[in-house]
């Protein structure tokens, strides 16, 4: 009767373990992202050289822009980086540094062009930051068999062979505290974040 017990116990508790991490929506249109106010997630992750970055260290040295995207293979998320490297300057001038998150491996992003210590990058190749964040969503069948087949794209399986997963796109303000300050999330690839805007969100946080 204990070993049974024990067996229950056991079984619930990895159960529990398990909902704790798994926050993948079933389409892109489902996912919650966090809200300003709230406590961004405080995760260690590895940058293109393979050295592992503590986020709750980061944010404590400036306000943070964290960007998430696609990967280096999505067109949309190349020009967003690349718009978000032209304002650079501006950014650091009112005390912000900036972390691109993605699901590519760190060998990945090894292949970027972006070279700036204000700039930098991370992977999230099990995708638990974009779960923390709640961006993370599973592809239907088609498109994931399409996005594989035409552009080579490695993504993280997170529930079986059928199954992948990738973030919807977003940037986030974080204080030095951790503190959410701003967020914006679009189910639409093809819709990014406007500079400008970005640029108003982080001199406001930076007044706070």
């Amino acid at each position: 009767m204990r070993q049974l017990i024990f067996f229950l116990v056991m079984a619930f508790s990895t159960f529990l373990n398990a909902a704790e991490i798994t926050n993948i929506a079933a389409a892109p249109e489902q996912v919650s992202p966090l809200l300003p106010g709230m406590n961004a997630p405080t995760l260690q992750l590895k940058d293109k050289s393979g050295k592992t970055i503590d986020l709750a260290t980061r944010y404590q040295e400036n306000i943070s822009v964290l960007v998430v995207y696609r990967g280096g293979w999505c067109p949309y998320c190349s020009r967003q980086l690349a718009g978000i490297q032209e304002i650079e300057p501006q950014l650091i001038k009112m005390g912000a540094q900036i972390i691109a998150i993605a699901p590519d491996s760190p060998e990945a992003l090894a292949k970027s062009t972006i070279e700036s210590p204000h700039y930098q990058l991370l992977s999230d190749n099990e995708m638990r930051m974009s779960q923390a964040l709640g961006l993370a969503y599973y592809l239907d069948d088609k498109t994931a068999l399409a996005y594989r087949n035409k552009l080579g794209v490695n993504f993280v399986d997170l529930d079986g062979k059928d199954k992948v997963a990738l973030p919807v796109p977003a940037v986030f303000v974080v204080d030095k505290k951790g503190l959410i300050q701003f967020q914006y999330a679009n189910p639409n690839y093809k819709v990014r974040l406007d500079e400008n805007v970005l640029l108003a969100a982080v001199k406001a946080a930076s007044q706070r």
